[in-house]
């Protein structure tokens, strides 16, 4: 019997540093947690891609009040997501998986320079990849990187790590009555003001109609449901 078709080939992870700490650093229980869904996904046989922010050690918003411009600011974000990186791909070659960091800043002891091409046959040949420091510009958020990454290397989907279960017409944790959308458009999003990624990245994945998944990653086999296209969170696309 043929195995049924995967709806995706290949998605992009996009999570964000906090889901690696409880405050400040790691959590290294969130951290191995992460791990193993990003791991039990691979065993899906599922190309892998993941971006990574920096929340947990630094970010531009976060610090505004520490008195350093904003330029040297989000280049201290980049970097963070480098350390970020690197811990993640300790947690998930400890279950078994091939991964690679690759960076959009120059760190050659830590990560290798991110490559297009070389990016694509790291995939190929069924490794993770982990794309760390944004896009390597400043004024540019790791949402403009997911988006990014995920164009150039032909993602099927973005899948958006959250810690609510979907879009909601307003915040789900203040208003008991808030309403969560299953499917949504670009434009609905836009027209009702709905924050799903920052308004840069979200323009370039309505551009390129490339579908964003948000989803709750603190339950138990969210990653993996999301990956293998079962109704979960809100899917936007037009």
């Amino acid at each position: 019997m043929q195995k049924p078709k995967k709806p995706y080939d290949r998605v992009l992870l996009k999570i964000s540093g906090e889901a690696l700490s409880s405050g400040f650093g790691f959590d290294y229980a969130k951290l191995h947690t992460i791990a193993g869904q990003v791991v039990a996904v691979w065993k899906q046989g599922i190309q892998i891609v993941i971006v990574i922010g920096a929340g947990n050690i630094w970010r531009y918003r976060d610090t505004k009040e520490s008195g350093i411009e904003r330029t040297a600011s989000d280049a201290m974000g980049m970097l963070a997501t480098i350390m970020n990186a690197v811990a993640l791909q300790s947690a998930i070659e400890k279950l078994g998986a091939a991964t690679r960091v690759c960076s959009a800043i120059d760190v050659p002891q830590l990560a290798e320079p991110y490559l297009r091409r070389r990016a694509e046959r790291h995939l190929e040949k069924n490794r993770i990849i982990i794309c760390a420091g944004g896009t390597g510009n400043p004024y540019f958020t790791t949402d403009s990187a997911a988006a990014l990454r995920a164009l150039e290397l032909d993602c099927d989907v973005i899948l958006k790590a959250s810690t609510v279960d979907g879009v909601y017409d307003k915040d789900p944790h203040k208003f008991k009555n808030a309403k969560k959308y299953t499917k949504i458009s670009f434009q609905e999003v836009i027209e009702k003001n709905l924050q799903v990624f920052d308004q840069s990245a979200f323009s370039l994945c309505r551009e390129q109609n490339l579908p964003i998944v948000v989803f709750d990653f603190t339950k138990k086999g969210s990653f993996v449901d999301a990956a293998l296209g079962k109704e979960i969170g809100t899917v936007v696309r037009d």
